[in-house]
């Protein structure tokens, strides 16, 4: 094995010429209002009404300024995947751009992390959809009964994921089309439902439940930083859909950045309604936004919030099973996949056996098991995503390979910036009087990451890097720490798991070790 060949990249030009001739396979229906609801439709998950209750317990009311400084850090990543997007124009997201900025195993890896991202993760929201969907129906009387007798022992069988996860599939077969107007309804209710529940809460707030503004300080805001990024999460399976879109090139950043302020605003209206309608140490419950309701007697609003659960979870799980097969079908040209997970439906005009495998990938672990264990792991798989692709920037600009983008990330001289903030940073840690006893089991990834900080801080004051994919690499890397060490171990087995299939299977049947060789 030929240890260069397994960093051998792609070329941009190579990428678009091959696109060109599966222009015609896919068809070109998406506008940027469609990727715009793509985008909410991932990033306005049911999780929300629970991350925004455990970050106001400890941030209060402040905590609408952590959900700004979030967007802000997920912009950083945003940015990045726009240029790329609008650069190398076709369905392979991360892991194309991987492939163009650091090698064929590293795409590699970044695919088989994807699949961990988007699989597992539409695992976790299915068996969510069954759960509220149950609960809304014992609002109806009807109880949905989810184990069955066999032999006198009594078995977990959660039916309702497995028909939610059957029904997104048989829509994301059919056609892009069918897929985008399904999306679009639900968005569209989905957004009525949430503004008509802020409106009558609305009339419910008291201005007094707003102060203390930020009760325990910047320490208790930042508390809760981790899980309110993690609600971000699912805007770059925008740019899965990139071959399918009318004009990705000018189209995609306006998606991705349109997204992310809208579904900021809805974050914030949130927050400031729950926390001015009762005290913001009282929303420490499972789901505060019903809660909140019920304090004043506004009971036949829970049934409207469980409805607004299901519908908001069926359109995460939609995007989620959109992304993945595209992913694999990109793979599959490159040859590190089997040919048949490229095949398209001649009629439907869809990556029609990698949807498939995607359906049964998710409704047959979801109809058996309980994976909400598998959350964390999934958040660290994403952040390494976003790191790769800031960190595939800084490659593609050193190396003047950025002409081909129509969207730039705008150039800031970290020379002049970077050290400023990470001196604030510095200052931060510094001031922590826990520092230490709140690493004191992950010491190794603290000082790991304190490391690379350094060591890409001087690099890029040195070389005037741009500073937004530098302070974006930078902040997905810490907020990975954040994960714990256990996380890290359970990543690095999945990884090592894609590097031995990689090994046995992609790196024989690599179409670019292939033409090199040649």
């Amino acid at each position: 094995m030929n240890i260069q060949s397994l960093f051998a990249k792609k070329s941009i030009e190579n990428i678009n010429i091959e696109a060109k001739t599966h222009a015609d396979k896919l068809n070109k229906t998406l506008s940027a209002f469609d990727l715009t609801f793509f985008g909410i439709a991932a990033i306005v998950g049911a999780g929300i009404f629970s991350t925004i209750g455990q970050a106001v317990v400890h941030g209060g009311p402040a905590v609408t300024l952590l959900f700004l400084f979030t967007a802000f850090s997920c912009g950083l990543s945003a940015l990045c995947y726009a240029q790329f997007a609008s650069a190398v124009p076709v369905a392979g997201s991360a892991y194309t751009y991987a492939y163009v900025s650091f090698g064929e195993l590293i795409a590699w890896i970044v695919g088989w992390d994807l699949f961990m991202e988007y699989a597992v993760s539409n695992i976790v929201v299915a068996i969510s959809w069954s759960d509220y969907f149950s609960s809304m129906m014992r609002g109806f009387g009807i109880d949905i009964v989810k184990t069955i007798s066999l032999g006198g022992q009594s078995f977990h069988l959660d039916w309702p994921a497995l028909v939610v996860t059957s029904l997104i599939t048989y829509v994301c077969y059919i056609g892009i089309k069918e897929s985008r107007n399904a999306n679009n309804w639900l968005v569209a209710l989905k957004l009525f439902v949430i503004l008509m529940v802020l409106a009558i809460g609305a009339f419910y707030v008291k201005p007094e439940n707003w102060v203390p503004f930020a009760p325990n300080g910047v320490n208790g805001v930042l508390f809760g930083i981790s899980s309110v990024f993690f609600a971000y999460i699912g805007f770059d399976a925008i740019s899965t859909t990139a071959e399918e879109c009318k004009n990705p090139q000018k189209e995609m950043p306006k998606a991705m950045i349109w997204s992310l302020l809208i579904s900021t605003v809805i974050y914030i209206l949130i927050t400031l309604v729950l926390t001015g309608m009762v005290p913001y140490y009282e929303l420490g419950v499972g789901d505060p936004l019903s809660f909140v309701f019920q304090q004043y007697n506004l009971n036949f609003l829970s049934g409207l919030i469980s409805f607004i659960s299901v519908i908001t979870l069926t359109t995460v799980m939609l995007v989620y099973q959109l992304g993945q097969p595209r992913i694999w079908m990109s793979m599959s040209r490159d040859g590190l996949l089997p040919k048949i997970f490229s095949s398209i439906h001649p009629k439907y005009k869809t990556p029609s056996f990698a949807t498939v495998v995607m359906g049964l990938a998710v409704g047959i672990p979801a109809l058996f098991a309980d994976l909400k264990d598998m959350v964390d792991l999934t958040s660290i798989g994403t952040l390494f995503a976003f790191a790769l692709v800031c960190g595939g920037i800084i490659v593609q600009d050193t190396k003047h390979k950025n002409r081909h983008a129509k969207f730039k990330v705008p150039y800031f001289n970290s020379r002049y910036y970077l050290p400023i903030i990470l001196a604030a940073f510095a200052y931060y840690l510094y001031s922590q009087s826990n520092l230490v006893t709140t690493f004191s089991n992950d010491r190794i990834l603290i000082y790991l990451f304190i490391l690379i900080t350094c060591t890409v801080g001087g690099l890029a004051v040195y070389f005037k890097w741009s500073l937004i994919p530098v302070v974006g690499l930078l902040t997905n890397l810490y907020l990975m720490t954040e994960l714990g060490s256990i996380n890290w171990i359970r990543f690095l087995i999945w990884l090592l798991m894609g590097i031995a299939v990689y090994i046995f299977y992609g790196y024989k049947n690599s179409k670019l070790r292939q033409n090199t060789m040649a």
